[in-house]
C-alpha cells in the first residue's frame, strides 16, 4: 500500500514548497552526498571525513540523529558523533556501506530497515520503526526487531538517541523521523517537516511531504493521535 514517490533530488524539490522553506540550517547547507563508496570492505578512495554534519532533532519525548551514510573508512568519525549524542541505536534504511561489527563494539545496536529510494516506507518497515521508537522512548516492549548489538535497556531513556541514515540523509531517514514526530509528539505533517527542515536544509521533497500529509497515525500517542494538514 506504499505510495510511490518521485526519485528526484530533495535539494532541488525543497524549493517547491515556499510556505515551509527558507528556515536556516545549522549544517550550513552542507548536505550534499559525499559518499563515493563501493560497499562494505570494498575499499574507498574518499577522504576520512563526515559527508554532512549529523542533525539532532530533539523534543521533550524523542531524540533523533539524522545522518548521511557512513563508509567503512570514516565509520569511526560517525561513532564519535553518536557517542557525543548518546546514540543507542542506528537505523540503516539504505544499502549497506559499512560493516556493523564496529558499532557492536561501541555498544550501538544496528537495525536494518532498508526500503527503495523514491518510495514511501512499506508496512513492515513502519511496524519495526515505530516499535523501536516506542521501546526506546516510551517504555514499550517492541524493540524494533532484528537489531544487532547489545541491548540499550540499561541506558536511561532520558539520555537516548536513535540515529537514522539513508544515503544523503535528506529523504528516507527524515521521513521516518517525521513519522515518529507525528505518532509520538502529536505533530501534524507540516509541523514535523518544518522542524526537520529548520535543522537540515533540503530534507523531505514535495512528494514525500504529500505522503506525510496523507499518513494515518496508528499509535495515537497520548490519546490524541496526529492531524495531517493538507496544503
Amino acid at each position: 500500500m506504499a505510495a510511490t514517490m518521485a526519485n528526484s533530488s530533495n535539494e532541488a524539490s525543497a524549493g517547491m514548497m515556499p510556505s515551509i522553506v527558507g528556515v536556516g540550517s545549522v549544517n550550513g547547507g552542507n548536505n550534499k552526498n559525499n559518499n563515493g563508496q563501493r560497499g562494505p570492505g570494498g575499499g574507498s578512495t574518499a577522504m576520512s571525513s563526515i559527508g554532512s554534519k549529523p542533525t539532532l532533532i530533539r523534543t521533550s519525548n524523542l531524540c533523533f540523529l539524522i545522518m548521511d551514510a557512513p563508509r567503512q573508512s570514516n565509520l569511526h568519525l560517525y561513532i564519535k558523533e553518536c557517542r557525543r549524542n548518546d546514540v543507542t541505536d542506528i537505523v540503516r534504511v539504505c544499502e549497506p556501506t559499512y560493516h556493523g561489527g564496529e558499532l557492536t563494539s561501541a555498544g550501538i545496536s544496528l537495525h536494518e530497515m532498508a526500503y527503495e529510494d523514491g518510495h514511501s516506507p512499506p508496512e513492515p518497515v513502519l511496524d519495526r520503526w515505530l516499535a523501536l521508537v516506542e521501546d526506546r522512548f516510551m517504555g514499550g516492549g517492541g524493540g524494533g526487531g532484528s537489531g544487532s548489538g547489545p541491548s540499550p535497556a540499561a541506558k536511561n531513556k532520558e539520555h537516548r538517541t536513535i540515529a537514522v541514515h539513508c544515503v544523503a540523509g535528506l529523504g528516507r531517514a527524515p521521513v521516518l523521523v517525521a513519522i515518529a514526530l507525528m505518532e509520538f509528539d502529536r505533530m501534524d505533517a507540516v509541523e514535523a517537516v518544518m522542524m526537520i527542515r529548520s535543522q537540515r536544509r533540503g530534507a523531505i521533497n514535495e512528494k514525500q511531504l504529500q505522503y506525510l500529509e496523507g499518513y494515518k497515525c496508528r499509535k495515537r500517542a497520548g490519546g490524541g493521535g496526529c492531524a495531517c494538514v493538507i496544503m
